[in-house]
């Protein structure tokens, strides 16, 4: 399945569930990213981590590692 980490910048996709466990998961669940919240890609940093994404209209940062750990369906370009 498609991960949070291979959507490129400019595309949308919702998530479908989270694989990650105990704290990983807890922390990615409190930042909003649960199953069925739709998220749109806004930037790369140059070096390709952390990740900027909109997410229930506010701006947040993720590391590479955490974004793999969410898989997503329905990838979209633009929203």
């Amino acid at each position: 399945m498609t991960t949070l980490r291979d959507v490129k910048v400019g595309e949308s996709c919702t998530v479908a569930a989270l694989t990650g466990t105990g704290a990983l998961k807890r922390r990615i669940m409190d930042m909003g990213l649960t199953k069925g919240t739709r998220v749109h890609v806004r930037k790369v940093a140059p070096l390709g981590d952390p990740v900027e994404l909109t997410v229930r209209g506010y701006e947040l940062s993720i590391r590479k590692d955490e974004a793999a750990s969410i898989e997503v369906t329905g990838v979209a370009q633009g929203e």
